[in-house]
C-alpha cells in the first residue's frame, strides 16, 4: 500500500530537516512523497541556495509568498496551500519547525481533516513576545503526530495535556543533514577561500527583531563586534533584514579592522564556517544546536532559549543584547578555549529514519 506524505517547508531551518526525510522517503517505494514550498524565504541567496547545497529535489509546488506582515505572510500561506491540499489529499502533512508557513500548513491542513505531523515539537521557550513560540504552541497543539528532539520536548507537551501515543522522541532531523553534509562541507575549503585557515575566527549570525530593529540594541552589538574584531577576525554572514537594519543606521566596518560583513552563504559554506570557529555569535536556533553537536562555544544572543539542553548538556550560553556584556562572554569563552562535542540522546543522524519508521510502518519511539 503506498503512503501519501506532503512536506510544507518555507525557511532554511526548514529545508534541513526535510533533507534527510526526503532522502528517506526517496528510497521507500511504499511512499509518494511531495513538496511544498511557500516561499517564505524569497531571496535565491537565502532559498534556492540551501536546495542546491542539500540535494533536496525541486519542490512539487512553489507558493511564491515572498515577505510581508506576520498576519499577511501566514493568510497568503493559508490561501494558497489550501487548493494544493484540497487537489492532493495527503495521507499525512509534514511541517516543520516554527516559521509562519509550520502553522498556516498544520492550521489548513487540520480544518481539512488531514493528519498533521509536527517535525521539532515540544520546544518551549516561555516567551509569548516570540513570534515562533506563538507558532510552536498552535502547531503542537493541531498535529496527530508529534516528533520530539529532546526529552525536555517530551515533558513539555506532557505537561500541556497531549496525549502519550501522539509523542514520539525521536532525536534531532538537524543533526542527520549536519553528519551527511559534513564531508562536502570540508571539501569546499571555505577556510582557505575568506583567509580564515590555520587562525582563530569568530562567526556571528544576528536576525532577530528583538536584536535588529531597535536601533540602540543593535548599535550595540555592532560596537561589540567591531571591538571584538581588533582582536580576531570576525567573519558576518549577513541577513537581508539586519542588512537592511544596518544600512539605515549607516553603519558599517571600520577599514583595516577584523569585521567582515558577507553576504549570506550557503549551508555547506556556513558549515564549514561554524566547525572550525574559535566562537560562535548568534540569535538562531539551529546553530545551538549545530555547534554543541560540534564542540563549539556558542553565545546566544537572547534572554531564553527553547533548546535549553544546548545550555545544560552542550556549549551554548544565552547573553543579554549589551556592548559589555557581549564583548566580556566573548573574550571569557575564547579565553577558556575548551571545546567537546556533546553526547545527547538520540542526537545521531538517524533522527530521519525513525520519523519514517512511525509514518510509514507505525513503529513507536518513547
Amino acid at each position: 500500500m503506498t503512503r501519501s506524505v506532503l512536506s510544507v517547508v518555507g525557511a532554511r531551518p526548514n529545508f534541513m530537516k526535510l533533507a534527510p526525510l526526503a532522502r528517506c522517503f526517496a528510497a521507500r517505494p511504499d511512499v509518494r512523497h511531495t513538496t511544498v514550498h511557500t516561499g517564505q524565504h524569497y531571496d535565491a541567496g537565502m532559498s534556492a541556495a540551501f536546495f542546491g547545497d542539500l540535494a533536496i529535489p525541486p519542490p512539487d509546488h512553489d507558493l511564491g509568498v515572498g515577505s510581508a506582515s506576520h498576519a499577511q505572510q501566514t493568510a497568503a500561506i493559508m490561501q494558497r496551500i489550501e487548493p494544493v491540499l484540497v487537489a492532493t489529499r495527503p495521507d499525512l502533512v509534514l511541517v516543520y519547525g516554527d516559521v509562519n508557513s509550520t502553522v498556516a500548513a498544520a492550521l489548513v491542513a487540520a480544518k481539512l481533516g488531514l493528519r498533521v505531523g509536527h517535525v521539532e515539537a515540544g520546544l518551549r521557550s516561555g516567551d509569548w513576545g516570540m513570534p515562533e513560540e506563538i507558532n510552536r504552541v498552535v502547531t503542537d497543539r493541531l498535529s496527530d503526530l508529534l516528533f520530539t528532539p529532546s526529552r525536555d520536548a517530551d515533558e513539555n507537551l506532557r505537561a500541556e495535556g497531549v496525549p502519550a501515543e501522539r509523542i514520539h522522541f525521536v532525536g534531532n532531523v538537524m543533526i542527520d543533514s549536519l553528519v551527511h553534509a559534513l564531508p562536502a562541507a570540508r571539501s569546499r575549503q571555505a577556510l582557505t577561500r575568506w583567509g580564515l585557515k590555520g587562525r582563530p575566527y569568530a562567526v556571528v549570525t544576528l536576525h532577530r527583531p528583538s536584536n535588529v530593529d531597535d536601533p540602540a540594541t543593535l548599535g550595540g552589538l555592532f560596537e561589540a563586534l567591531e571591538t571584538l574584531g581588533r582582536e580576531l577576525p570576525v567573519v558576518f554572514p549577513v541577513h537581508p533584514r539586519t542588512r537592511a537594519r544596518l544600512v539605515a543606521l549607516g553603519l558599517c566596518p571600520s577599514a583595516g579592522g577584523g569585521l567582515r560583513l558577507l553576504d549570506p552563504v550557503g549551508y555547506l559554506d556556513m558549515l564549514g564556517l561554524v566547525e572550525a570557529a574559535a566562537l560562535v555569535i548568534t540569535d538562531s536556533g539551529g546553530l545551538q544546536e549545530e555547534t554543541t553537536f560540534l564542540g563549539v562555544p556558542c553565545l546566544t544572543v537572547r534572554p531564553n532559549t527553547e533548546r535549553p539542553v544546548t545550555c545544560t548538556r552542550g556549549t551554548n550560553r544565552l547573553v543579554t543584547p549589551a556592548r559589555d556584556v557581549l564583548l566580556a562572554a566573548a573574550r571569557d569563552a575564547l579565553e577558556a578555549r575548551t571545546r567537546g562535542a556533546a553526547e545527547i540522546e538520540r542526537w545521531d543522524g538517524t533522527t530521519a529514519e525513525r520519523i519514517a519508521g512511525v509514518v510509514l510502518d507505525g513503529a513507536e519511539f518513547r
